[in-house]
């Protein structure tokens, strides 16, 4: 450093302290270490220029669509769409691939579907399919989760059960007909047991599949907890299975509808599927369709009761939909 550069700094000094001394005195507040709070140590470092530094407005709250709502609008906007879809389809007569020409038009449909709710016939074929199904569906459910869980945990029971399972499993409900019809003394009694075997296979299969997959970590333990083999089986096997079991539940239900329908077309006097087949003879085409469209509706509504019961019990399962 120069002598220059020197003298000029002890110079300039004096008016450095005098220009220090006419400016205001800041006071610090003491923090202590355990009531300090981010915003006391912001103001320490930014100094008075921190206090009066503009603070930046809070964003105002967003306003967001509840997801419930949102995913039964996409739902309500895809049923829309198919509706749209198929008057176009029918408005234009296509025919290329699939023939439209003779399907009606959804507002024709509606208006049938609105005169058949003012007669009391229509409620009766709704009611007559309903006992069916719940009839079959409860021997269904009894014996289905009773032989999926013995096949499931037993070599023994597994190696008796299976031959009937993967022989009788494949035949389709409209093949049962003639034989049902033979071995049951009345068309309803056949009906039902048409209904049953359609919910049976479904049951049986999904209940087998968790209770195969039960963890074996989780036996392991209930065994050094010296728990019993019925006590495994009813605290450990039974709700490791629950998913399976209320999945076949529920693919066991619209599957019941399918064959239930399969009976009544043939050998029915009463219900849905007379009704639909009733309509298809007296070339009724509006009629075909507003049966359809009952059967979908309840089935539909059907699964999602099975759904709804078997809630509770799976309460401890998590989903990752995104």
């Amino acid at each position: 450093m120069s002598l220059e550069t020197v003298s000029t700094e002890i110079k300039l000094r004096p008016e450095a302290r005098e220009a220090r001394s006419k400016t205001p005195a800041v006071e610090v507040p003491a923090i202590s270490g355990d009531t300090a709070t981010p915003q006391d140590v912001s103001a320490v470092a930014g100094g008075s220029g921190a206090a009066q530094r503009p603070s930046l407005a809070a964003p105002g709250p967003r306003f967001e669509i509840p997801e419930r709502v949102l995913r039964w609008s996409i739902r309500f906007a895809a049923i829309a769409v198919a509706v749209g879809i198929w008057h176009y389809l029918t408005e234009i007569d296509f025919n290329y691939v699939m023939n439209f020409e003779n399907v009606p038009e959804p507002f024709i449909v509606a208006g049938h579907f609105l005169q058949h709710l003012q007669t009391s016939e229509f409620y009766i074929h709704i009611a007559v399919s309903m006992k069916r199904i719940l009839i079959g569906y409860f021997f269904a459910v009894t014996l289905g989760i009773l032989v999926g869980l013995l096949m499931g945990r037993s070599k023994m029971a597994e190696d008796f059960f299976v031959p009937y399972i993967e022989v009788l499993r494949p035949i389709p409900a409209v093949a049962w007909i003639p034989l049902a019809i033979l071995m049951w003394p009345t068309e309803e009694s056949s009906i039902i047991f048409i209904t049953f075997l359609g919910a049976f296979f479904p049951i049986v299969i999904n209940t087998v599949h968790g209770a195969e997959q039960t963890p074996q970590v989780l036996v392991r333990a209930a065994q050094s907890l010296g728990a019993s083999r019925m006590e495994i089986f009813w605290h450990v096997v039974i709700p490791a299975a629950l998913p399976s079991i209320a999945a076949g539940l529920a693919i066991g239900m619209g599957v019941s509808w399918f064959s239930l329908l399969a009976g009544e077309i043939i050998s029915g006097q009463y219900g849905i599927g007379y009704f639909t087949w009733d309509a298809y003879s007296l070339i009724q085409y509006p009629d075909i369709v507003v049966g359809m469209l009952v059967i979908g509706g309840l089935g539909t509504l059907s699964t999602y009761l099975v759904r709804l019961a078997t809630r509770p019990f799976l309460r401890w399962q998590k989903s990752e939909k995104t």
